[in-house]
């Protein structure tokens, strides 16, 4: 075995590594607030108009990527902004996804890591999205954290 080994006593430490459909969705998916949502891509682009400061996008809506009735959705997002409020930050409204999984989801400006992390997994997501200015991360609930680039598209053409 080559590399350094655990100490006596102790097992290596291993990340779960998202579904490969899933990651796949995830990382087709465009967020944010309508009329500046981004896409997820290996290269830097424009800063997005909101993406100053550190950002979090986070959702209650569809918990472990089954989606669910509207109903349970949109009490369990009223629950999340009650969360985000109570920490004192203000959130905008944001979108992910389209189509029949189209997600309300929050846009958290001055949200730390930690804070993204929590609220997801409270609310049961898979992953979130955390950023400091354009440069983001996919945040995958437990495992590891893709990082990439909050790239603006022009939602009409989907680019």
């Amino acid at each position: 075995m080559n590399g350094p080994r655990p100490a006596a006593g102790r097992r290596a430490l291993t990340c779960p590594r998202p579904d490969p459909a899933l990651r796949a969705a995830f990382l087709a998916t465009l967020y944010g607030p309508p009329g500046e949502r981004v896409r997820l891509s290996p290269i830097p682009g424009p800063v997005p108009r909101w993406a100053s400061g550190s950002w979090a996008i986070v959702t209650a809506w569809n918990p472990d990527a089954q989606q669910a009735p509207e109903r349970a959705n949109r009490a369990a997002q009223e629950r999340l902004l009650a969360c985000v409020l109570q920490a004192g930050l203000t959130p905008r409204p944001a979108v992910n996804g389209s189509g029949e999984w189209a997600e309300e989801s929050l846009l958290v400006p001055g949200a730390s890591l930690a804070q993204a992390r929590s609220w997801g997994e409270a609310f049961g997501q898979k992953a979130v999205l955390f950023g400091v200015g354009s440069r983001a991360a996919l945040v995958w609930l437990p495992g590891p954290i893709e990082r990439c680039w909050a790239v603006p598209v022009s939602e009409h053409f989907g680019k």
